[in-house]
């Protein structure tokens, strides 16, 4: 797709204004000139990003029988040593030598090439130069990104200042835990650390069976160097991971025939490097040609398509792209990002990764503990294998309250490690080793590896994981650009077309006039609407019912209850029944109203068949108040 044609006619400014004027979200703490990265959600955002999240656990947790977990926020430097955030987890930056602004270093090259490659003044073989480099510019580190700065004579975005080197960033907010300040910590950049370390006491709550998988909503932090477009990218953030445990040895899915026949835009690596656009491919034939890794990756995917268009993704805005090999995460060994076109250009959405084994097997070296599943074999093995003899009197002497550390982590190793120690204390008399965070000094008296011999019925492995793991900021910007329309004829009318399962109320009731019997009957059926569990809002002022729909419209509320004089002055009570989208109204009888919003908001019923089961009550809408203003 090219970004101008499918956005053609979308004014950005105005749904800004919409989302901005109802209060869905704003900038934080404003007042005081806000801060870049960080937003309020407001009482409408608040109900959609609940409607969203609440949908999400009926999707996926209550379908796959998940186990929902909600871990600190707060995580101990040592935990983030292991899954390699504090080493990796960072961006290059450059500031302007001038202002002191930063900008993040790739997205400042990223821009100026890409501005140079559109540019028709621009000779072919500079254009062709600019192109190899964005190809390649994950792989560039500090020194490359320099490099392109200088040759290509690249300034500020903001200014044309120069600018400075790039720097390494790491993006964790760093705190201190205590009142001593002496543990060292961050506030988590993503919610799957808290799951990986509960592993094993999950697996014991699954009764020790693979593969199960564990949820977890909560919000994440990211210091990120030039935060910009809205929600797309910010500083503080609402995720909601899944990490879905299995045997590495069979990646198999026991509901993949469900979805193998459901087609996906695909956009491979493959694709990508030919310059080839994304292509619609079923699963199964994805899986069966090894574009997709396995089936339990793929089933994921699926899951994750059908819950975005349920939610309000247009399906033509979406795509599924593979990571290239330059920008695969360090653990894994396949990765798709579910993206989605906006006026912004191609935005991730939900990353769908398999991480392999490589969280559990990190945190169990750093910590000692067996992060391990085990399985049945068919046939008994005998085993031959290294294992570390501890003496445990020394090594409680010697480390006291962190023995227990010691000993797990000298219990856990393999036989790689096994053999290096072996190796060390032999010829060095000790061996150092980092264990819990420190340091510790190992010598003969405290351990020693003897060879065994020993049949096993057993066997234990340490289990894969795939994550999808979803934004949830990202997801609603991209539902409200997708969902923003305009009245045809009357293009300053602008609504939101939120599918009923997440718009923030699901009925609206209106009085024509303050007259009190109508007032009384807003009242019941308010009432009644509570009872059958559908959030509602009343708006009981004066300004012409026009004005009133166009309210609710704006505010995504999908069906509206009109009370008129109708309503009080015959037999039996009716009431208008407003459709948002068409505009459509039927008259139903009062007590049936709550019912028939309910199996609407369920998808029990649909739009049309009420219009088949209810005689249409046509009326114009005017935007006029009772002063004809």
């Amino acid at each position: 797709y090219i970004v101008e044609e499918v956005m053609e006619g979308f004014d950005r400014n105005k749904l800004e204004t919409l989302l901005k004027q109802r209060f869905f979200y704003d900038q934080s703490f404003a007042i005081y000139g806000g801060v870049q990265g960080l937003y309020d959600f407001g009482p409408m955002g608040c109900a959609v990003k609940a409607n969203l999240l609440q949908e999400w656990r009926n999707f996926f947790v209550l379908e796959e029988q998940m186990l929902e977990m909600d871990c600190s926020m707060l995580t101990p430097e040592p935990v983030l040593k292991a899954s390699g955030h504090v080493e990796r987890f960072a961006d290059y930056k450059v500031k302007d030598l001038k202002t002191g602004e930063c900008f993040r270093a790739d997205h400042v090259v990223k821009q100026f090439l890409e501005k140079l490659e559109a540019d028709p003044k621009t000779p072919q073989d500079r254009r062709d130069e600019a192109r190899r480099i964005l190809n390649s510019l994950d792989n560039l580190d500090g020194a490359g990104l320099q490099e392109v700065i200088v040759k290509f004579g690249i300034k500020s975005p903001q200014s044309g200042n120069e600018i400075s080197e790039p720097q390494q960033f790491n993006l964790m907010f760093q705190v201190s835990i205590g009142p001593a300040g002496n543990i060292k910590g961050y506030l988590r950049p993503e919610t799957a650390q808290g799951i990986f370390v509960n592993f094993k006491r999950l697996l014991e709550f699954n009764q020790g069976r693979l593969p199960f998988a564990a949820a977890q909503i909560g919000n994440s932090f990211r210091n990120e160097i030039s935060p910009r477009a809205g929600l797309l990218r910010v500083r503080e953030f609402t995720m909601a991971e899944i990490e879905h445990f299995l045997d590495p040895a069979d990646k198999s899915h026991p509901k993949f025939a469900s979805v193998a026949g459901l087609s996906l835009p695909l956009y491979s690596a493959k694709d990508q490097m030919a310059g080839l656009d994304a292509t619609e491919k079923p699963l199964g034939e994805a899986v069966s040609a090894g574009v997709i890794a396995n089936q339990t990756l793929a089933y994921f995917m699926a899951r994750i398509f059908l819950f975005m268009v349920r939610c309000g993704v247009d399906r033509q805005r979406l795509r599924f792209r593979q990571h290239l090999s330059n920008e695969m995460a360090h653990y894994a060994c396949d990765c798709w990002d579910a993206e989605c076109l906006t006026s912004y250009g191609w935005i991730e959405c939900v990353g769908c990764a398999d991480r392999s084994a490589y969280d559990l097997t990190q945190h169990s070296k750093a910590c000692g503990a067996q992060l391990v599943a085990e399985k049945m074999l068919a046939e008994p093995q005998v085993v031959v294998a290294n294992e570390a003899v501890i003496n445990k009197g020394v090594v409680g002497r010697t480390f006291k309250a962190d023995a227990v550390h010691v000993t797990q982590y000298l219990s856990s190793l393999e036989e790689a490690d096994l053999n290096s120690l072996a190796t060390e204390l032999e010829s060095l008399g000790s061996a150092s080793r980092e264990i819990g965070g420190s340091e510790r000094k190992l010598t003969p008296d405290m351990v020693s590896v003897r060879r065994t011999e020993r049949t096993v019925h057993r066997l234990e492995f340490v289990p894969s994981v795939i994550e999808p793991s979803f934004g949830i900021g990202r997801i609603m910007y991209v539902i409200f650009e997708h969902s923003f329309r305009a009245r045809e004829g009357d293009e300053a009318r602008t609504y939101l077309s939120l599918p009923p399962v997440i718009a923030p109320y699901k009925c609206s009731v209106l009085q024509l006039s303050n007259n009190p019997k109508l007032r009384e009957m807003a009242t019941a059926m308010s009432q009644a609407l509570t009872q059958a569990g559908l959030s509602h809002r009343i708006d009981d002022s004066s300004v012409s019912i026009g004005k009133r729909y166009a309210r609710t419209d704006q505010i995504a509320i999908p069906y509206g209850v009109t009370i008129d004089f109708d309503s009080i002055n015959k037999m039996p009570a009716t009431a208008t029944l407003r459709e948002r989208d068409s505009m459509r109204q039927v008259r139903v009888e009062v007590e049936k109203i709550p019912g028939i919003v309910q199996q609407l908001v369920q998808e029990r019923l649909t739009w049309a068949q009420v219009m088949e089961a209810y005689p249409v009550f046509e009326q114009q809408e005017t935007i006029k108040d009772t002063d004809g203003n």
